[in-house]
């Protein structure tokens, strides 16, 4: 039997280090398999297995991830599914978080779609910001498609019924088969060329062609063409297929539009809708011309009508007895003022005359003996004050001395040391004490 080590796993532990293995050697992964065991909880995300015929793998798919899958998962169903290996701790089991999922029907082809989309979108092809808005009413359209299909003359025919004064300048291109990738994004280089040396004058280009299978339409999901598409200085409609069909030049264009005829509706509206908004402004127009016309004939009107143009003369004589108003009423203004001035230096020649120094000395001078008579009689009140209260400090300090004690009869007796007796026990026979009496003092023996 193997001896115990020190360092022991505990079975968390062992299934974290495997799973931390897993996530760090298996980078996200295609597989196939066939559904089993599908399981929808009342969560949204799924469970089920992939299985081939020697094995099987547990599947998780979120219910994020599962909202964007088209089609119906059950079982028995052949799936490619796209996601990262990891480990259900708690199971202790490998198992594939799916984050993509095509049925295997679909084959080679859709996952190379799906993998070309998710590479655009992240440089950022697909962003709205960066699409051109189509103008309203283009006067020439670039048409990048084949010349034999169904897609140019329902494209025609339509442009020839709503407005029939469009230029179109037609590219002609295989839209399907080898090569046919390169030609279009080839055309759509070349309009751009002609484009910005105004050797040609684009409003709008389309690229179209008619419905098709998967493999027809392969060609507007090369890369090639999403960036000449994304490259495209004119402002572009992709319009290939069916209402139902999505490919990337739908995604990069600045407009998708469901079929070819679409197309041609959205690039152009209607002649009669261009001609009826037409009439509409004019109308409009002239109604805020009569309006304009009307206001200013009033206006022309009530000015004729007033009184300067009536009475002009009579005006002039208000005028100027305005004016005579006004130069009595600056003589009297005037007038007033200088009187009030007048005042102000009399007044301050009265000021003057009491802070002049002979008035400013005599002033200082009466202040001052009034004064010093203040103080002669505050000081004999207060040497007065200060005798009555000495003498009276004095006879209470007599009255406390030792010699008024003495004189009283009584006597202090202390000991050789010089220490008041004051009890009997101070002393004890033999010492010599020494009385002190109000004529003197003698000295005695304790006996």
């Amino acid at each position: 039997m193997p001896a115990i080590p020190t360092q022991v796993l505990t079975v968390t532990e062992l299934t974290r280090k495997i799973r931390a293995l897993l996530e760090n050697n298996f980078p996200s992964v295609w597989v196939e398999g066939e559904v089993s065991d599908l399981r929808t909880p009342s969560s949204g995300h799924m469970y089920f297995n992939l299985k081939d015929a020697n094995a099987q793998l547990a599947a998780v798919l979120f219910r994020n991830a599962a909202s964007s899958v088209n089609f119906k998962l059950k079982d028995g169903l052949r799936v490619l599914a796209f996601g990262d290996i990891s480990v259900y701790e708690k199971h202790g089991q490998y198992q594939i978080i799916v984050r993509q999922l095509v049925p295997k029907g679909i084959g080679e082809l859709q996952l190379a779609f799906e993998r070309l989309k998710q590479q655009l979108a992240k440089e950022g092809l697909f962003d709205p910001a960066r699409k051109k808005p189509i103008p309203a009413l283009p006067q020439c359209i670039g048409l990048v498609t084949s010349p034999t299909g169904a897609a140019i003359r329902d494209f025609l025919n339509i442009i020839g019924r709503r407005f029939p004064n469009v230029h179109i300048i037609i590219n002609p291109v295989r839209v399907q088969g080898e090569g046919a990738a390169q030609e279009i994004a080839d055309a759509i280089d070349q309009f751009n060329a002609l484009h910005a040396s105004h050797a040609l004058a684009l409003d709008v280009l389309v690229v179209t062609r008619g419905g098709g299978s998967l493999e027809d339409l392969w060609a507007f999901n090369e890369e090639i063409i999403a960036r000449a598409l994304a490259r495209s200085k004119i402002p572009t409609i992709s319009a290939v297929g069916h209402e139902i069909d999505f490919t990337i030049a739908d995604f990069v264009a600045d407009l998708r539009a469901p079929t070819p005829s679409a197309a041609a509706e959205l690039v152009v509206k209607a002649k009669d809708e261009f001609a009826a908004r037409m009439r509409e402004y004019q109308r409009r127009l002239e109604k805020d011309l009569r309006l304009q016309v009307g206001e200013a004939r009033h206006r022309l009107m009530t000015l004729a009508t007033s009184y300067v143009f009536r009475q002009p003369a009579e005006l002039t004589r208000q005028y100027q007895q305005q004016v005579d108003d006004l130069r009595h009423r600056l003589t009297h203004a005037t007038a007033s003022a200088l009187n009030g001035q007048r005042v102000r230096l009399e007044t301050a020649g009265e000021k003057f005359k009491l802070l002049s120094p002979q008035a400013q000395v005599s002033s200082w001078k009466q202040r001052l003996e009034a004064n010093s008579q203040r103080f002669d009689g505050a000081s004999s009140r207060l040497l007065r004050e200060i005798g009555h209260r000495l003498r009276q400090a004095s006879t209470k300090l007599n009255l406390l001395s030792p010699k008024s004690t003495l004189e009283r009869g009584y006597s202090i007796t202390r000991t050789a040391e010089g220490r008041i007796v004051k009890t009997v026990k101070t002393v004890k026979v033999g010492d010599q004490i020494r009385t002190l009496v109000a004529d003197g003092e003698f000295g005695s023996v304790v006996s």
